[in-house]
């Protein structure tokens, strides 16, 4: 038989980890982190990271694993998750894959591209072009080696501009010609929850996302960001400093805003990263993909837990 797992999905500031939380008091669960940001250390505040009263109440894995100088691929999460559930389910408990790192759970469910290994002196090379003719430039130049990743691309989007040069430079192939072969799917079967706003309010999400942001400055988050800026290691290219909230917080130390407008580049950030994350959620509920249950939940909706525990009973795991 194959292993099964929960998985809960949702845009930012949707209430995935109270849900996770909450059906932890009625049944044995261990809880998988689908979420680039905590998986950093010292990164406790502007990640919402769970409480160390909330971790300690239920086992939680993939939080705290990498120094924010270290870096985390969806490949490395894929066989992190895999080798879990396999784990988790031994131990009798019932995993639970909890949070909104779409790239993450699209490289589970779907598979990987087996793209070359980056190459640092092919990416410093790039690197260097770049700053003499910016990004724009560097993006121009796939119009001719590969087409596919231009029309997809933001010219501004420096990390996979360069990935995609970088790979040209190393194999003479188009990145995207890798894409037509995967890794196996998903060797789990999995009943998905996904956390929307009801009748798609946008509106009250960002309200949301507002009060939850303001209640981090107000705990703290503009020191944890200047304790990680004094630390001389870190930059504002480093996956965990673009992290949404901590790179708008650290150009506020660098001046470039004043405190209200800091707290407002964040609120739109984070707007905007919701935004795409339901994009993805929504397109996700119409597809015919392995999966036991696919329902969706209306965020806010206190009968969450009981049609999560009822739907559970199908399959005699509650």
């Amino acid at each position: 038989m194959k292993n099964k797992a929960l998985v809960i999905l949702g845009p930012t500031a949707s209430g995935k980890t109270s849900l996770a939380l909450n059906l932890a008091k009625h049944l044995k669960i261990e809880i998988i982190s689908l979420d680039s940001a905590l998986i950093y250390r010292e990164m406790d505040i502007g990640t919402a990271k769970p409480t160390r009263e909330e971790q300690e109440s239920v086992p939680h894995h993939l939080i705290d694993i990498c120094d924010p100088a270290q870096s985390y691929s969806a490949a490395n999460f894929r066989e992190d998750c895999i080798r879990l559930v396999d784990e988790i389910t031994k131990r009798g408990a019932l995993p639970v894959i909890c949070g909104g790192t779409m790239m993450y759970y699209k490289a589970l469910v779907d598979g990987l591209s087996p793209l070359p290994q980056t190459d640092p002196k092919v990416r410093e090379k790039i690197a260097s072009e770049a700053q003499v003719y910016g990004w724009p430039k560097m993006h121009e130049r796939l119009k001719d080696v590969d087409p596919v990743s231009y029309e997809k691309l933001n010219p501004n989007d420096k990390q996979r501009v360069s990935r995609a040069l970088e790979i040209y430079e190393m194999t003479g192939r188009a990145m995207s010609s890798f894409f037509d072969t995967k890794t196996d799917s998903c060797p789990f079967e999995r009943l998905e929850f996904i956390l929307l706003p009801k009748n798609d309010d946008r509106e009250e999400l960002r309200k949301l996302i507002r009060k939850r942001f303001e209640l981090m400055v107000d705990n703290g988050l503009i020191d944890e960001v200047s304790k990680l800026k004094s630390r001389g290691d870190l930059n504002l290219d480093m996956p965990s400093m673009r992290c949404v909230g901590y790179r708008q917080v650290w150009e506020y130390l660098d001046g470039k805003y004043d405190k209200n407008e800091m707290v407002e580049q964040c609120v739109i950030a984070t707007a905007h990263l919701a935004k795409h994350q339901m994009t993805w959620l929504r397109g996700s509920l119409s597809k015919d993909q392995n999966y036991l249950v696919k329902k969706r939940l209306n965020i806010g909706d206190p009968d969450n837990l009981k049609i999560v525990l009822d739907s559970l009973k199908e399959f005699s795991l509650y």
